[in-house]
């Protein structure tokens, strides 16, 4: 996908863009989500691959993050494993 995109209903599956995911209040993702930018207001569940991560206030994430950058701002939840995408090449080297 190459335009941006915004989410505030419910969707599974994968999703891959080049350009910015925002994932509305409402809005109930279950899948993979490989993007440049990625906004939660709402609900993610799974794997994300991003250069930048946004959890607003009221954002909610379960899963994995892979980033260059995470931020999450007061009142919004992270539940799981983040992984620096500089820092992930050295885990792998050390675990071989």
């Amino acid at each position: 996908m190459t335009c941006n995109l915004y989410i505030d209903g419910e969707l599974e599956g994968s999703i891959e863009s080049t350009k910015e995911i925002n994932i509305g209040k409402n809005g109930v993702v279950k899948g993979n989500l490989t993007t440049e930018h990625l906004i939660i207001q709402g609900y993610f569940e799974g794997s994300i691959d991003a250069t930048l991560v946004e959890i607003k206030a009221e954002g909610r994430v379960s899963g994995e993050i892979i980033s260059n950058e995470l931020i999450i701002e007061s009142k919004g939840i992270f539940e799981g494993k983040s992984v620096l995408k500089d820092t992930q090449n050295i885990l792998e080297k050390l675990e071989k």
